[in-house]
Parts: structure tokens; sequence; C-alpha cells
């Protein structure tokens, strides 16, 4: 019902910045709060940021909590995740998720994902 595509992946070097973007058709899109996550090599998938349906909360991990911001604009049906002062160590495919109501934090808690998009941050 609700498909999700990323893009803005991409190669940096530690300490350069990207800027992700997660575009969201097929359903009414200010009623859906989304999520970041992201999933390393022989790693479980890890939370990294959620918005809520019109954006005033949001929520990071503490490993990120400085560095990431997450926005939305609910008349562009899109989100971003602004990513700065990148590690080594956030190399990951980076997927976007949503689900009706509230915010979570787990990936369970989401209906709806995109393909994800891989970044890779060099050192």
């Amino acid at each position: 019902q609700v498909q999700l595509v990323e893009s803005g992946g991409g190669l940096v070097q530690a300490g350069g910045s990207l800027r992700l973007s997660c575009a969201a058709s097929g359903g009414t899109f200010s009623t859906l709060a989304m999520a970041w996550f992201r999933q390393a090599p022989g790693k479980e998938r890890e939370f990294v940021a959620a918005i809520s349906s019109t954006g005033p909360t949001t929520y990071y991990a503490e490993s990120v909590k400085g560095r990431f911001t997450i926005s939305r604009n609910n008349v562009q049906n899109t989100i971003t995740l602004q990513m700065n002062s990148l590690k080594p160590e956030d190399t990951a495919v980076y997927s976007c998720a949503a689900r009706p109501g509230l915010l979570r934090a787990k990936y369970d808690d989401y209906n709806y994902w995109g393909q994800g998009t891989q970044v890779t941050v060099s050192s």
C-alpha cells in the first residue's frame, strides 16, 4: 500500500557529510510515523532515527545524536536524514520505514520498508 524509495547514499571520507532522502507514495503521508534503520554486514538491523507524523517529535539512537538530523516535508511526502561527522562505523545499508500512528524505535513495529541505500564511510 505504501511504497518507499531511498536515495542519496554513496562513498564519503570520515568526517564528511551525506544527505539521504526517502520518497513515499501510495498512502497518506501525514498520518505516518517515519524512521531510518541501518544494517552493516554481519550485524543486526539498528535503529537510527524516527520522526512523528507531523514532525514535532524526533528520537535518535545514542550513537548518532548530535551528528544526524531527521526531518520531513509533508507537502513533498519525503523525509531526509542529514548525516554529519560521519565515521567508518556508520557504514551500512540505510533503509526508510513507515508505520501508521506513533513513532517507534524497533524494526518489528514498522509496516513498510524501502529497498535501502548504501552508505560507505572510508578512513
